[in-house]
């Protein structure tokens, strides 16, 4: 990144709630420095040429509303330095890690050593709902959100519901928002890919619809008894789940995963990482259902979920793989292609997807350009690139899918400090 900089002219999206426009922007050591005209007399003072950039995109930052980061100070396949190195490479000014570790994040204590003050990639924590994520004694509510969790989930599966009625009633959550997946595993009975015509061609075990469905209804349900309380659903999947949500009297806000949006299982070949995802890959239907249901608002933020894992878990066969992807840096470019491109959505609807609605299921203030911010990003949305994985590194997640393939659009800048900016 240049020292100084003036983008003139360059489309800028300033916040939510607020229409794309072209317009010059004076970018210095980082920080925004200046709008418009003002923006074109500071640069000519400082002796700066302008940069026609009409093509490419100045934003507010990316925020995931979960991820897992297993083992965040001595992990194989990710840390927290590398995943904010990660993360301020894809535009990514936020994060919030879900408590799933050797050491569950259920205790005070074990929230602590996540801030870095030399990053501006916030990371967030999620304390655990119940103990050691087994469903069957509540954590401390009060003191973990007293001491910094953004708000309390569970892990990618459902918990009693009499567990989860106790917790809301005890009062102790208030305002802060409570995760929970709508996925029973006793239902999905190992299931890999989402019962269809598709899953009994590819030769996969089907995964039943009902293991969505079913723990969802009683989801809506609790929230239609508790509408005070801030439930949000973590990763809907299904064409059914996204109805029922449509169809709901209390609407929670609700989750996808980006890679739902983008694949299904009519379009993987048999060997691609890809299938092996929680909750399953759903066929055609289920995915175009998900876009319908984000451009309508039923469903409310895209979610990396990334879950890095080491190459030694990559080789083992699908069956008894740890399910999960990674890859930050693929995100918002695949997004861009299935929905600006394909599906002819505006920017301001995908960044409504990518960057507010997960500010909001976060109970966070919405990310925004400002003058003296580091938080922006400029997306060019024609630069190509090759996706893959730099196996010469220390720590890297192997689990990242499209490898080898061409990759159109790509971040060019970011205001985001972190240690280093490479892609791993």
């Amino acid at each position: 990144m240049s020292k100084s900089q003036l983008l003139d002219p360059v489309q800028i999206l300033y916040g939510s709630h607020k229409p794309i426009v072209q317009d010059a922007v004076l970018i210095s050591n980082g920080k925004i420095k200046a709008f418009g005209e003002q923006a074109r007399k500071q640069g000519e003072a400082m002796g700066i040429k302008a940069k026609s950039s009409s093509n490419q995109l100045l934003a507010p930052c990316l925020v995931d509303p979960h991820s897992i980061l297993e083992e965040p100070f001595n992990g194989r396949s990710e840390t927290l330095i590398s995943l904010r190195k990660k993360a301020a490479h894809a535009g990514y000014g936020q994060l919030a890690l879900l408590p799933r570790s050797p050491s569950w994040r259920d205790q005070a204590d074990r929230l602590r050593g996540f801030d870095d003050p030399n990053s501006d990639v916030l990371i967030h924590l999620w304390g655990g709902f119940s103990k050691n994520g087994n469903g069957l004694e509540l954590s401390p509510h009060a003191e973990l959100l007293q001491h910094g969790a953004i708000g309390l989930a569970e892990d990618d599966k459902i918990i009693t519901i009499n567990l989860l009625k106790r917790g809301l009633t005890l009062g102790e959550i208030k305002n802060s928002p409570i995760l929970l997946a709508p996925r029973d595993k006793d239902i999905q009975e190992g299931g890999l890919v989402r019962e269809g015509v598709e899953a009994l061609r590819a030769g996969w075990l089907p995964d039943p619809i009902a293991s969505e469905t079913l723990p969802l209804g009683h989801l809506l349900e609790l929230h239609n008894q508790h509408p005070e309380t801030s439930i949000r659903l973590m990763n809907i999947s299904t064409a059914k789940g996204v109805s029922m949500l449509a169809n709901s009297k209390t609407k929670p806000m609700a989750s996808v995963c980006w890679w739902h949006l983008i694949k299904d299982n009519a379009s993987l070949s048999k060997n691609e990482l890809g299938w092996r995802v929680l909750p399953s890959l759903g066929c055609p239907k289920d995915r175009m259902a998900l876009i319908q249901g984000l451009q309508e608002r039923t469903i409310h933020a895209i979610a990396v979920h990334a879950i890095p894992l080491d190459e030694e878990e990559t080789k083992l066969p699908p069956d008894i793989r740890l399910p999960g992807l990674s890859g930050y840096q693929l995100v918002l470019p695949s997004l861009w292609q299935e929905l600006v491109i394909k599906a002819n959505w505006k920017i301001e609807q995908l960044w409504e997807a990518l960057s507010f609605g997960p500010s909001r299921i976060l109970n966070l203030k919405e990310e925004s350009l400002n003058i003296e911010s580091r938080r922006w990003l400029v997306f060019d949305p024609e630069k190509e690139w090759i996706q893959s994985i730099d196996k010469k590194r220390e720590i890297y997640s192997a689990n990242q899918p499209l490898q080898g393939e061409k990759i159109t659009g790509a971040i060019v800048d970011c205001g985001l400090r972190s240690q280093g900016s490479q892609i791993y």
